[in-house]
């Protein structure tokens, strides 16, 4: 069965790349930059061709470029220039690019040449900041406008996660740093999320801190078998989709009254958090708007 998405709508180019779908029709009129098919009904559908073409061509305006200029290239002329330019300038763009295609056409090769490339000349915590993150966010809004499937998500997600676990991988025989902190990571019960929290965990071991990394849906009480070894111990967790609104107030009450005693403390990030007030939050509860935030604070 080929899972390959080949066919794309004149809105899935505006999400995928960025552009306006008036500007694509635009481009389209005035320069014959891409050249859409026509359903029976008379709907523009666009190649996978188009979509790289469109990416490629969006990367050279964004470098200064104009779309005159590039309207006189061949497509052989475009894709050169865009190596060109990838050699010499940053490369977060392109390389954003080149794993949405990847991602599109469950390209493992690509993925995984691309992450080599920039791991060259960056350390993994910047590729992680300035390309992951940003595509993770924007794959985000792909899957819920219905531009990409599940199994697109998924297996973008999974290479950036073996990205992560490899990189904890060569910490783990470093010795935590004598008398320092301990960090339990956790998600709570059905929560899945954990790339941010996989990430955190790297970020701690990475400065000598000694940290455990539970996973995924953990209920709360089993947490407390760790303070039978650790203690006083940092919890930290991302709450993404759960807590349910409704229960995320007890939730956090009921966390405090159960763990947080003996100088025990809470570091939560996720968007789950927009809903609560500051000063909702007890004293041994720290909010986190951002991954870095927290990391900057540790």
């Amino acid at each position: 069965m080929n899972n390959i998405k080949t066919n794309f709508s004149i809105k899935d180019l505006e999400n995928l790349s960025n552009i306006k779908a008036h500007t694509i029709r635009i481009w389209e009129k005035r320069y014959n930059l891409l050249s859409p098919s026509r359903t029976d009904t008379n709907i523009r559908t666009y190649s996978l061709d188009s979509l790289q073409k469109l990416l490629n061509i969006s990367y050279l305006n964004k470098n200064g470029i104009k779309i005159s200029k590039i309207a006189n290239l061949s497509d052989q002329d475009i894709n050169i220039k865009v190596r060109e330019i990838a050699s010499r300038a940053d490369i977060e763009d392109h390389a954003i690019n080149a794993f949405k295609i990847a991602m599109i056409n469950f390209d493992q090769v690509l993925f995984y040449n691309t992450y080599n490339t920039l791991i060259e000349t960056k350390s993994f915590s910047t590729i992680f900041y300035t390309i992951f993150l940003p595509l993770l966010n924007h794959i985000g809004v792909l899957w819920q406008t219905n531009t990409i499937t599940p199994a697109h998500e998924h297996f973008l997600s999974i290479h950036i996660k073996q990205k992560i676990l490899l990189n904890i991988e060569r910490l783990q025989l470093l010795e935590p740093q004598p008398d320092t902190k301990t960090f339990i990571l956790f998600l709570p019960e059905n929560e899945i999320h954990d790339i941010g929290l996989l990430f955190i965990n790297y970020q701690l071991r990475s400065k000598g801190y000694h940290s455990i990394f539970l996973g995924e849906s953990v209920p709360m009480d089993n947490l407390r078998y760790v303070l039978d070894f650790y203690q006083p111990v940092t919890f930290i967790s991302y709450l993404t989709i759960f807590p349910e609104d409704d229960k995320l107030n007890d939730y956090i009450h009921q966390f405090e009254t159960l763990l947080l005693h003996g100088g025990n403390q809470l570091y939560l990030l996720g968007k789950k958090l927009d809903i609560i007030k500051d000063d909702n939050f007890p004293d041994s509860i720290t909010r986190f708007t951002s991954i870095e935030s927290l990391v900057n604070n540790l």
